[in-house]
C-alpha cells in the first residue's frame, strides 16, 4: 500500500538517502555535497509547520518526498512557495512522485498558499513530465 503523509524528523535518514541519490545523479539539483540525516532534521525544524515536507511510504519504507520552502521574503510573496520533489531510484516510474506532489499541493493549499513553483533542468524529462501530469506548466527557460 502506498500512502503520503507529512514528514517528521524520524524520516530524515530516508529523505537524506533519496536526496543524496538525486545529488549524485546530477539532473535534479545544483547541490554537490551530500546531506546527513542531521542536516535534513535541522531543515525540517527550521522550516517549521509553515513549509511542509511530505513523504510517500510503500510497504513501510519512504520512497519519495516533496517539500515547500519560502520563495521570497517580501510580504507580497507570502502565498508563494518553491518546491522540490525526489523519488528513490528503485521507485521511479511507479507513481510515487505524483503521490508526493499531490500531497504537497494539498498541504500547501491548506496553509493558504496559492502558487507553487520550481526550477527544473531542461534535461530532467522525468520531472518535467511528472509536473505536467499534476497540473504545472512551464513558463520559461533561464538562458545566459
Amino acid at each position: 500500500m502506498t500512502r503520503a503523509r507529512v514528514a517528521t524528523e524520524e524520516d530524515a535518514e530516508a529523505i537524506a538517502r533519496i536526496y543524496n541519490d538525486g545529488i549524485a545523479d546530477r539532473v535534479a539539483t545544483f547541490e554537490t555535497e551530500p546531506r546527513t540525516p542531521g542536516d535534513i532534521a535541522r531543515g525540517l525544524r527550521e522550516r517549521g509547520p509553515r513549509w511542509p515536507t511530505v513523504v510517500v511510504e510503500r510497504d513501510g519504507g519512504v520512497i519519495a518526498w516533496a517539500s515547500a520552502s519560502e520563495y521570497r521574503a517580501r510580504p507580497c510573496y507570502a502565498g508563494v512557495a518553491e518546491f522540490s520533489v525526489y523519488v528513490a531510484r528503485d521507485a521511479r516510474g511507479t507513481g510515487a512522485g505524483r503521490t508526493a506532489m499531490e500531497a504537497l499541493v494539498r498541504e500547501c493549499e491548506g496553509r493558504g498558499m496559492w502558487k507553487l513553483l520550481s526550477r527544473v533542468f531542461p534535461e530532467n524529462e522525468a520531472s518535467r513530465k511528472l509536473l505536467a501530469k499534476v497540473g504545472f506548466r512551464e513558463v520559461g527557460t533561464y538562458r545566459r
